[in-house]
């Protein structure tokens, strides 16, 4: 009988070789950093995000509110929810690995058939039996299943701490924007607010020209429909005020507790970024050590069900005690034991395992291609960051030399007001000129501020993974 036994195995092995999997295999590769048009193994740029990049633009409020946001947010949590749930499920998969050893107490009291496998005088008798034992299986990876899936799991675990990272990236990012864009309307409004007394003065000027008969109705008219339009525009501007309150406000978990400081862009520092596409910085984007993480872990599922088409050699053992009666079940007549390997092969399984198969495959096509993506996305917004901060900063050096030849201009005309050889009218359209330079100037700086934020984001947030992939494939 033990000669039989190799024998056995071996035929279930040879049956396993006739499993077909022919024609089921992925189909997308990954990306090489030449078909994305970037060099590998290029030099690192000297900037660097830092874990807390927030606190280098020297805000101490947007320090705090960071801070809120990053302690109560419920999309955080979520996030942080969901590595939990991967990490228990790699538990599981490292469960199936190990030998499981159990426990089993049976009493119960039975009636035996009379027109059963027992002869009398148990046949027909109701008797009490008992079974005390500890049973024991250890499956043998022989073809690799089980590794397989532990791996897709800590693969899978991996991604979902890389996601939680993430999204700890985009929150921060979310209220530093939220948090400019606010400085931006708090600043317009101070513009649009002098604006507003600028065109009360025109009104009252035009209407003593008017009546010294300087001006006509027409000048007048002209005058007074400015005075509404620029309140809209400060009704308008406090309406944004405080839906961005509101947005700040729910980024940060306060819910209806809106912020009620006031920023300015003046209070916040400009950070120092990089002039150029910095591909090796994109390999620490945590969404895309993510992707490169669940391609790992489809790779190892998909190893997974191959090995299904193998056959499962399990080695069972038990040891126990056994009795009809329970008053023998203690005496050492009554101890009972086995094993032996138990193998099961998968001979006919009506497509299934084929199905299961290709099933893999294509999720591992849909891991790949969802990576490539993520890279081509990700190259797109790091350039378009890095395009936009360009071109702001070539705009504020336009808009200054703009600002200071309309400040110049009003200064002229203040002047020439004084000495009596122009008109207030001359003062307020210049200083009109001098307002829409500072409202654009508003725009630009709030824009570069946001573009900072936003290429930060781009280049992961200062995220130092210790798993984190490579921004494209080598090979």
């Amino acid at each position: 009988m033990k000669r039989a036994r190799p024998g056995v195995l071996v035929a279930a092995l040879a049956l396993a070789g006739c499993a077909d999997m022919a024609g089921i295999a992925p189909q997308s590769t990954l990306r090489t950093a030449e078909s994305v048009g970037l060099a590998p193994g290029a030099a690192a740029p000297a900037f660097v995000p830092a874990a807390e990049w927030w606190r280098d633009f020297g805000d101490p409020q947007l320090d705090q509110l960071i801070a809120q946001a990053l302690e109560g947010n419920p999309n955080l949590k979520i996030a942080q929810a969901r590595l939990a749930r991967a990490q228990a499920a790699t538990e599981g998969a490292r469960a199936a690995t190990l030998p499981q050893v159990g426990g089993a107490i049976d009493l119960q009291r039975q009636r035996f058939t009379e027109h059963g496998l027992f002869p009398p005088p148990l046949a027909g008798s109701i008797v009490d039996t008992g079974t005390l034992q500890i049973e024991a299986s250890w499956e043998l990876d022989f073809f690799g299943k089980n590794r397989a899936a532990l791996d897709a799991t800590l693969r899978a675990a991996d991604a979902a701490q890389a996601d939680a990272q993430a999204a700890r990236v985009l929150l921060a990012a979310n209220v530093a924007r939220a948090w400019f864009h606010l400085a931006r309307v708090e600043d317009q409004l101070k513009v649009a607010q002098r604006t507003l007394a600028q065109r009360d003065e025109t009104l009252r000027l035009v209407q003593d020209r008017v009546r010294a008969g300087l001006d006509s109705q027409l000048e007048l008219r002209q005058s007074e429909s400015a005075l509404p339009e620029a309140r809209q525009q400060i009704e308008a501007l406090r309406e944004q005020s405080e839906i961005a309150r509101h947005a700040i406000a729910a980024l940060t978990g306060q819910g209806n507790r809106p912020v009620q400081a006031t920023p300015s862009l003046s209070g916040a520092k400009a950070i120092a970024l990089p002039a150029e596409l910095p591909a090796d910085l994109l390999g620490r984007r945590p969404d895309i050590a993510a992707a490169r993480l669940r391609v790992e872990a489809s790779g190892h599922e998909l190893q997974n069900a191959k090995a299904q088409f193998y056959p499962n050699v399990n080695l069972v053992a038990f040891a126990g005690l056994s009795s009809l009666g329970l008053g023998p079940l203690l005496d050492p007549g009554s101890r009972q034991w086995g094993v032996g390997p138990a193998i099961r092969l998968p001979l006919f399984e009506g497509g299934r395992l084929r199905a299961n198969l290709r099933g893999v495959a294509a999720d591992r096509d849909a891991a790949v291609e969802s990576y490539n993506g993520a890279v081509l996305d990700a190259i797109r917004d790091t350039a378009d960051q890095v395009a936009s901060l360009q071109s702001i900063t070539r705009q504020q050096a336009q808009q200054r030399e703009a600002q200071a030849g309309a400040e110049a201009a009003y200064q002229i005309a203040l002047q020439r007001y004084q000495a009596g050889l122009g008109t207030y009218l001359n003062v307020l359209s210049a200083e009109t000129a001098v307002l829409n330079q500072r409202r654009l100037g508003v725009d630009l700086a709030a824009r570069a501020l946001d573009t900072q934020v936003a290429l930060i984001r781009a280049l992961g947030g200062g995220w130092q993974g210790e798993r984190a992939a490579p921004a494209v494939a080598t090979k």
